[in-house]
């Protein structure tokens, strides 16, 4: 393994995936042909399908499930905590069991532009696509097009 990876042995590569430096992978999956860009972090129980690009500097947390042929621009970060703290109550430090995960789903052929925010729970639909810097806070529904913050939708590529 490159000094520059961190890439845990529990992390299921596909054929033909092209992975950069300075990525952490655990604990994920990675569908043939897809490519990780430089200083990804990529946690455990997401899922990346078949030829997707995921850009540098890009956050996918646990929960995280993103479709075929999926393009995530360079510094995107997903959420999966609704209510997120350090500690609890009493100071000491929270724990897995201290929160609830919500799960996202990017679907097939979906474009997230750089710099966007996707917050948890919601789903980015089939070839749907979000616009540089947004801040997606609800469903994006298939084909459409959002932006700004929150995303709202600007048009669809249905019409």
């Amino acid at each position: 393994m490159d000094s520059f990876m961190r890439i845990a042995p529990d992390v299921k590569l596909g054929d033909g995936v092209k992975i950069f430096c300075f990525v952490n992978l655990y604990g994920c999956e990675i569908g043939d042909g897809s490519k990780v860009g430089a200083f990804v972090e990529i946690q455990k129980g997401a899922r990346i399908g078949r030829n997707c690009k995921i850009s540098s500097h890009t956050f996918i947390c646990e929960g995280v499930e993103i479709g075929d042929g999926v393009f995530v621009g360079h510094n995107v970060s997903f959420i999966n905590d609704r209510k997120p703290r350090a500690t609890r109550a009493d100071g000491t430090p929270q724990t897995e069991e201290d929160w609830t995960l919500e799960h996202t789903v990017v679907e097939e052929g979906a474009s997230i532009g750089t710099g966007s925010t996707i917050l948890c729970g919601l789903t980015i639909g089939k070839g749907a696509m979000v616009g540089a810097g947004s801040v997606v806070t609800r469903d994006v529904p298939p084909g459409a097009v959002v932006a700004g913050v929150p995303a709202r939708p600007v048009k669809s590529l249905h019409a």
